[in-house]
């Protein structure tokens, strides 16, 4: 019971900066490129607090690991920006989409150090050398999870604020008619496959780009 414990508060030690860093990297280069609308929103804080939604940062990930998915994942209240402070607005857009994964993949590159680092540590306590590589393995794998969900190109995720800039307009006009069953798409990429499992298109997704590099930058 006392290692569940244990495991479970290591969970929430790496899942919660790693939602809270990557929301305030949009909102730094946001402020970056001349908007202040986060940090007079008060939302350059890592404070986990701030930036805590309900569903994405404690049901989901909390139903994912209650259920032994393979794969665990959430967002944070999206940090609010104003494009019109950007002198290029779609080049703008696509900066601050990209900062949050971003900040992720420079996490999971810190994870992967101390998993790598763990192995100093079996000479003084084989116990804390295990709970070390434990969270750094978590760790890393949780933002590499992190950072390929959210460039998936479905609203509310960091992908739709990248790929939408990149669009003509007829193009963005059909896909602005689709933005508003985001939520509802994403859901059932999340949830479908608890009851067709050959349907887990976002478990093989996250296979092969999150899954394919934590196997190569792990021990």
């Amino acid at each position: 019971m006392t290692i569940t414990i244990i495991l479970g508060a290591l969970k929430v030690l790496a899942f919660v900066p790693a939602i809270v860093i990557h929301e305030c990297a949009h909102g730094f280069a946001a402020a970056k490129l001349g908007d202040p609308t986060a940090r007079n929103a008060g939302r350059l804080s890592l404070n986990p607090l701030r930036h805590v939604d309900p569903f994405g940062t404690v049901l989901l990930p909390g139903l994912l690991i209650l259920s032994g998915a393979g794969f665990v994942f959430g967002y944070a209240k999206p940090v609010p920006y104003n494009p019109r402070y950007f002198k290029d607005v779609r080049k703008g857009e696509v900066i601050v989409g990209l900062a949050g994964p971003a900040s992720n993949l420079l996490m999971s590159l810190a994870g992967a150090a101390i998993a790598w680092g763990s192995m100093q540590l079996f000479g003084l306590s084989q116990e804390l050398a295990l709970y070390t590589w434990y969270f750094g393995c978590y760790f890393c794998s949780v933002n590499l999870c992190l950072a390929f969900f959210n460039l998936l190109p479905i609203p509310p995720l960091d992908g739709s604020s990248i790929v939408a800039p990149l669009l003509s307009d007829r193009a963005l006009d059909v896909y602005y008619q689709v933005q508003r069953y985001g939520m509802f798409i994403l859901m059932l990429f999340v949830f479908l496959p608890y009851f067709i499992p050959q349907l887990d298109v976002l478990g093989i997704y996250l296979q092969a780009t999150a899954g394919s590099l934590a196997n190569l930058m792990l021990p």
